[in-house]
C-alpha cells in the first residue's frame, strides 16, 4: 500500500472546471510524476493519506482490463504500476501474445508485484471478427470488469485498411474499441463503479469527424495527421457518449491525453512527418504551429493521467471529461467539436451503421 503522509494535493476548483495541482516537490500519484498545473482562483489542501484519498485503496481488489500492452508502451507502464497495489486481476489484451508474455514476466519479476494475478487476451482491433471472439471470451469470465482502459492505437501511419475495409486509424483506434467496449458492457455494468478510459491525444486538434469523407476516399485524399486527429476526436466523443448513455447506470467514462512521450507508438515517424505536422498546425491556426520543437514528457508523467482517469474518485462528478496532466483539461486545450454532444451522438450512429449493430441503451 502507498502511504501518503507528508504528500499534499491541491484541489483547485474553478467553476465549471476542476484541476488537480500537486506541489512542486510532492507531485506524486502512486509514485508517478504529474507536472505542475495551472492554479485556479480558489483552492483547498487535502492531505492524501492511507484510508483517505489513497488511490492505492481504489485499485485494491479491482479487475482491470487494458488494451494495447507491449514492452515499452504506456499500457505496460500503467499495468506495472497498478500491479503494485493489489488489484484482483489484470487482463492484458493485444494481438501479439509474445509481447503480453514479456510484460507479464517483467511484472512478476518485480518484488513489489510477484503475486499479482494476470490473464492474457488476444485482441486485434483491426478485425471485427476477432474482436467479437475476444469479447465472447471476456463475457465467459467469472469476474466482472471494474476498469477498462482502451490504450491500443496506431499513429500517423501510411494509408491502410482494417480487415473490414475501414481506414486503419479510424477503424482500429475508434471502431475497434467502440465494438469491443460495447460487446463487453454487460461485464462492466455488473461492477459497482465501472470506468472506461479512452487514451486520446491533443492531436484531436488536427481534425473533427469528417462526416462526408471519414475514409479519405479509399486513400485518394489521405493525410496521415488529419486521419490521426479524426481518430483521437472519436476517442473523446466516445467518452462523451458513454457518459451520456450509461451515466445513470453508474458508468464513468473519460478520455485522457498522456502527452508527447517517446514510446514504440511513433517509431515509424520521420523528421518529415513532424514538419508536416507543424505545417498542418499552422494551416489550422493552432498554437502548436508556432512552437519550436515538442514538449516531451517522461513515461511516468504521462501514465499518471491514466491512473487518475481509471481510479481517482474525485472526478466522478465530471463524467465524460477530457483529462491531461492529471486533471480536467482547461477549455483552451479542447476543440469544441471533440466534446460536443451532437457530434458524439452522430458518431455513435455512424459507428453503429458501419458495424451493422444496434447498440442503444
Amino acid at each position: 500500500m502507498v502511504t501518503w503522509t507528508n504528500y499534499f494535493i491541491h484541489f483547485w476548483i474553478t467553476d465549471p472546471q476542476i484541476t488537480f495541482d500537486l506541489c512542486r516537490n510532492e507531485r506524486l500519484v502512486l509514485g508517478l510524476l504529474i507536472p505542475e498545473q495551472i492554479r485556479g482562483k480558489r483552492s483547498r489542501e487535502i492531505m492524501i493519506q492511507k484510508g483517505r484519498g489513497d488511490l492505492s485503496s481504489e485499485i485494491e481488489g479491482k479487475v482491470v482490463l487494458i488494451t494495447g500492452v507491449s514492452p515499452g508502451s504506456l499500457g505496460a507502464f500503467f499495468v506495472s504500476t497498478v500491479a503494485k497495489h493489489s488489484p484482483k486481476l489484470i487482463i492484458l489484451a493485444s494481438r501479439d501474445f509474445s509481447k503480453l508474455q514479456a510484460v507479464v514476466a517483467a511484472i512478476t519479476a518485480d518484488p513489489a508485484s510477484p503475486q499479482v494475478a494476470t490473464r492474457l487476451l488476444k485482441l486485434d482491433l483491426a478485425s471485427q471478427a476477432q474482436i467479437r471472439q475476444a469479447a465472447k471470451e471476456v463475457l465467459a469470465y467469472a469476474e466482472n470488469i471494474d476498469v477498462l482502459v482502451n490504450s491500443a492505437g496506431v499513429m500517423a501511419t501510411p494509408y491502410g485498411t482494417t480487415a473490414d475495409g475501414l481506414e486503419m486509424q479510424f477503424g482500429a483506434n475508434h471502431i475497434g474499441h467502440f465494438l469491443f467496449t460495447n460487446l463487453i458492457m454487460p461485464k462492466l455494468l455488473t461492477s459497482p463503479a465501472p470506468r472506461v478510459v479512452s487514451v486520446t491525444s491533443d492531436g484531436h486538434r488536427l481534425s473533427p469527424i469528417r462526416w462526408d469523407d471519414y475514409g479519405f476516399q479509399g486513400g485518394k485524399t489521405y493525410e496521415k495527421w488529419r486521419a490521426y486527429g479524426q481518430s483521437k476526436t472519436a476517442n473523446m466523443l466516445f467518452a462523451v457518449s458513454l457518459a451520456e448513455k450509461l451515466g445513470e447506470k453508474r458508468l464513468r467514462a473519460y478520455s485522457v491525453h498522456p502527452g508527447v512521450i517517446f514510446t514504440n507508438l511513433g517509431q515509424l515517424l520521420a523528421e518529415e512527418d513532424f514538419k508536416n505536422l507543424r505545417d498542418l498546425d499552422k494551416e489550422l491556426g493552432n498554437k502548436e504551429g508556432e512552437r519550436e520543437g515538442l514538449v516531451i514528457k517522461q513515461i511516468d508523467e504521462g501514465t499518471a493521467t491514466h491512473v487518475v482517469g481509471a481510479f481517482d474518485p474525485r472526478i466522478a462528478d465530471y463524467n465524460g471529461a477530457y483529462l491531461l496532466d492529471g486533471h480536467l483539461a482547461p477549455d483552451d486545450e479542447i476543440k469544441p467539436y471533440a466534446v460536443d454532444p451532437k457530434e458524439a451522438e452522430g458518431l455513435w450512429k455512424l459507428s453503429e451503421s458501419l458495424l451493422e449493430e444496434d447498440l442503444a441503451y
